[in-house]
């Protein structure tokens, strides 16, 4: 089952807001810096675990700078924290960076694009388990569904960095070239599956594409993309190969049947909304098997999670 994490110093936290700019359609880019007490904390950050940043006191942005479909909503208050997960997180001197991938959907995410270079953002944090990489493993597939790039891209930093030996291939998906939530531009892609991005070249990560709508790399769901490597890829040893996905949970669903029809092992981050990201609000449950039994268990994404190991999950299921 999910290896937990040895007991790391949470609590919450000041940033300074270094820059957050436009890095898409609808997605901002926001650098981070921590100093003091917070450096130490979020230089253990590790890949898939979650921040949960307070937007209660920020501005809500001018009228015209607001998207149509957002207009009705965005003066509604907002008063819990919004989770998000780093796509990096690197220690520089006595401080820690990190960078936070977001998309703009509603009225917190909206209020994030205003905050400019030198604002402070509060932030509870890290919470929850990330990722682990067990011993033995050669080949790490990452995929990513939508929103789920940011601890995808995390891990695929450490795995460049501290697991130098094993192989990194990103499988990366979205409905349309323009929903991928990368820096780089539509201009980047040629419309090859199997295509350079530099959101994971540049940590020596190969990468395959797939949109629902063919507007860049395969047409149709990434999980095709990652099927098809494995039956390509048939003769290599299953026991040094393990799975890694973060998306909607109808791609991890698929993904985790595929790695179980190979009896491979397999990690995903789940996505739930968590309320307070520390277990008082029990708004996060997943459902879990008990490992040797029919039974199931309720555990929490915020605090159990939100990396499970594939087999546990008992997906499809209500909520708590």
């Amino acid at each position: 089952m999910t290896q937990k994490h040895e007991s790391r110093k949470k609590g919450c936290h000041a940033a300074t807001v270094l820059s957050n700019v436009r890095a898409g359609e609808c997605f901002w880019k926001m650098r981070l810096r921590f100093s003091g007490e917070a450096a130490g904390a979020f230089a253990r950050f590790r890949p898939g675990q979650f921040i949960e940043f307070d937007t209660s006191d920020l501005a809500i942005p001018a009228t015209e700078s607001i998207p149509n479909a957002l207009r009705d909503g965005a003066r509604r208050s907002v008063l819990l924290r919004r989770p998000f997960s780093f796509s990096d997180v690197a220690v520089q001197g006595d401080a820690t960076l990190a960078d936070l991938l977001y998309c703009v959907v509603g009225p917190a995410s909206l209020r994030m694009t205003t905050l400019r270079a030198g604002d402070v953002a509060s932030l509870i944090g890290p919470l929850g388990n990330g990722f682990t990489v067990p011993a033995g493993k050669r080949t790490a597939l990452l995929v990513v569904g939508g929103m789920g790039l940011p601890p995808i891209r995390c891990l695929a930093r450490l795995l460049s960095t501290e697991h130098k030996d094993v192989e990194a291939i990103a499988f990366i998906g979205a409905r349309t070239v323009a929903s991928l939530p990368l820096e780089e531009r539509p201009a980047a892609f040629d419309g090859g599956l199997s295509l350079s991005v530099p959101t994971f070249a540049t940590l020596g990560v190969h990468s395959m594409v797939a949109t629902d709508d063919g507007s860049a790399g395969h047409r149709g769901p990434v999980t095709e993309c990652l099927a098809r490597w494995l039956q390509e890829n048939v003769d290599r040893d299953r026991e040094s190969l393990i799975v890694y996905a973060c998306g909607p949970e109808r791609m991890l669903e698929a993904v985790a049947q595929i790695a179980a029809e190979r009896d491979i092992d397999c990690q995903v981050s789940m996505e739930r909304r968590m309320a307070c990201g520390i277990g008082l609000c029990q708004s996060c449950a997943i459902e879990c098997r008990v490992e040797d039994s029919t039974e199931t268990v309720y555990k929490l994404c915020c605090q159990d999670g939100p990396v499970f190991d594939a087999r546990e999950v008992v997906f499809g299921a209500e909520t708590a």
